[in-house]
């Protein structure tokens, strides 16, 4: 192994071994009551070493927490043959809104949702994770609608690109608060993951329409009108 190859695994065992201990205290203490010195000296290591790695508290939180962030994106850049951008972002929001009501029954999940609840640190840092994760569906979307225009596209694709990010993110955005808030009891999640799969396939198929009859979205992209996308109703 090279040199330059010993560093590189020294400096992600570090990382790991920062971000391990900093989710220890966080589940231990609380997020507000623990401090970067605190992560650090319960690390060994120096307060630099974990800026080194981290460039605030908020972001060793999430890291590793929040695919949600570049996940809508992923979808769209990664789609099937075949698939248009609005089935592929269609079915990968269903799936995680679906997902994430399954994680509300699990400890794991309800933990994040009571750390989120009592630190306003976090939340603000999730809604601008939120803003993050619109911004980069923005320009996948423009990047699909510019190189493959659907027919019947009337709206400039950077305007779509962002009316269809915006508002789709918005929808799941507002489902997940509504969802944590209050927290279901776990016996009564396997009912929710239904419900949740089925209201967000038709919203999203609903929006799809509209997007189609305002000139937004060309005719057959919507979620079951392509092999291999999501039917959502």
């Amino acid at each position: 192994m090279s040199e330059q190859s010993l560093r590189a695994r020294k400096k992600a065992l570090t990382r790991a071994h920062v971000l391990a201990t900093a989710r220890h205290l966080f589940a231990e203490r609380g997020f507000d009551a623990v401090t970067i010195a605190d992560v650090a000296a319960a690390a060994d290591v120096a307060v630099q070493t974990v800026f080194n790695h981290f460039a605030t508290k908020e972001e060793l939180y999430w890291s590793g927490r929040a695919p949600w962030v570049t996940g809508p994106a992923d979808a769209v850049r990664e789609r099937p043959a075949g698939v248009t951008p609005l089935g592929a972002l269609c079915r990968h929001l269903v799936e995680s809104m679906t997902d994430f009501a399954r994680r509300l029954g699990e400890p794991e999940g309800r933990c994040a949702v009571a750390a989120l609840d009592r630190s306003p640190a976090l939340r603000a840092a999730e809604r601008e994770l939120h803003h993050e994760a619109e911004r980069l569906l923005a320009d996948a979307l423009e990047e699909a609608l510019t190189e493959e225009p659907p027919a019947g596209l009337t709206t400039p694709p950077r305007l779509a690109a962002r009316l269809v990010a915006a508002t789709w993110l918005s929808v799941t955005r507002s489902l997940v608060l509504t969802l944590r808030d209050p927290l279901p009891e776990p016996a009564d999640v396997p009912a929710l993951v239904a419900e949740v799969r089925a209201t967000t396939g038709r919203l999203l198929s609903r929006l799809q329409a509209d997007l189609e009859d305002a000139g937004v979205a060309g005719p057959g992209t919507a979620a079951g009108a392509v092999p291999g996308t999501l039917r959502a109703v």
